[in-house]
């Protein structure tokens, strides 16, 4: 009698402690490449939960055909032969299931390394995401700004971001907007993105490297084109310029706090592409991003940019 209260406690907890669980950030997809991810991932937990229940459900069927039962001592069971048809169904079956998931994820991911479908009309906004030693530096060339540790992006606008490292092999994610992907030293790996409405989100390396990991996010805020055109504005006029000892200084392993520049590291640092390395992975529509210079983004409460540098 102890036992089965004893098990019906520990499960009443837990389902007590999963109810106040926040929902998954992958399944609470706020861009369209997230959206494809989330839905193929539901898609492949739909199809193993199906497998799962039928084969639970011959192996209750076949316990209670073919279960033990007394004989006489004389007894020998009838020989019988393999079936063609159940051993095609064995093998038949997972081959199509294999063959059906490959076809999936070979579309999805020619999907999420282009530039969003609904976005294939608009210019997308490039920005350099560099990382050292548990930071993040985010250059965007266009508007000659740089952020550290966090983030503004236009929505319903392409984003496409050009990745490396300075330091130890990272991976840059936002669930919520899309997968992750890897940003290396001495190669650019490019990752498209975009958010489809204003909102925030979180950003973080999902790449174990080092005792800093845990805390080498970054925070996300996605505006609409005439906020983030303002907030670039603002920036310029406040914000101090980025210089190269500055930056020498941030690649130091450590957490510093969230800082905006005007300038980019890019002009006397440039991203390891092109000339400057000789590797190039992802696909990219922007062959002269090269010679933008980069810049920096602040927060806001209400409206109000004001620079951030703690």
């Amino acid at each position: 009698m102890k036992k089965k209260w004893a098990i019906l406690t520990a499960s009443l907890s837990m389902a007590v402690i999963l109810a106040g669980c926040e929902p998954l950030l992958v399944f609470d997809p706020k861009g369209p490449q997230a959206q494809i991810q989330a839905k193929d991932i539901m898609l492949s937990i739909w199809i193993m939960s199906f497998i799962v229940i039928i084969v639970f459900a011959i192996l209750a069927y076949m316990l209670m055909k073919y279960h033990t039962s007394k004989q006489r001592p004389d007894y020998r069971p009838p020989y019988i032969e393999g079936s063609i048809l159940v051993e095609a169904i064995c093998v038949g079956i997972p081959v199509l299931i294999v063959i059906f998931l490959s076809i999936v994820s070979v579309q999805s991911n020619y999907k999420v390394e282009s530039t969003p479908a609904v976005y294939k009309d608009k210019e997308p906004l490039i920005i350099y995401a560099s990382t050292s030693n548990w930071k993040w530096h985010f250059s965007y060339p266009e508007e000659d700004i740089e952020t550290v540790n966090y983030l503004y992006i236009p929505a319903g606008r392409p984003l496409e971001f050009k990745l490396y490292s300075y330091g130890p092999i990272t991976s840059f994610w936002i669930p919520q907007l899309g997968g992750q992907k890897y940003a290396m030293a001495d190669m650019v790996n490019t990752l498209h993105l975009a958010a489809d409405a204003p909102g925030e989100f979180m950003g973080r390396n999902a790449n174990f490297n080092g005792k800093g990991f845990a805390e080498n996010t970054f925070n996300v805020t996605a505006m609409t084109q005439d906020k983030f055109d303002q907030w670039v504005k603002e920036v310029k006029e406040t914000a101090e310029p980025l210089t190269k000892e500055k930056f020498e200084a941030l690649l130091e392993p450590g957490h510093v706090g969230q800082s905006t520049y005007t300038g980019t590291h890019l002009t006397f640092l440039p991203a390891p592409e092109g000339e400057n390395g000789g590797h190039q992975h992802g696909s990219s529509k922007s062959n002269d991003s090269n010679n933008h210079s980069s810049g920096q983004p602040s927060n806001s409460d209400d409206g109000n940019f004001n620079h951030k540098n703690h």
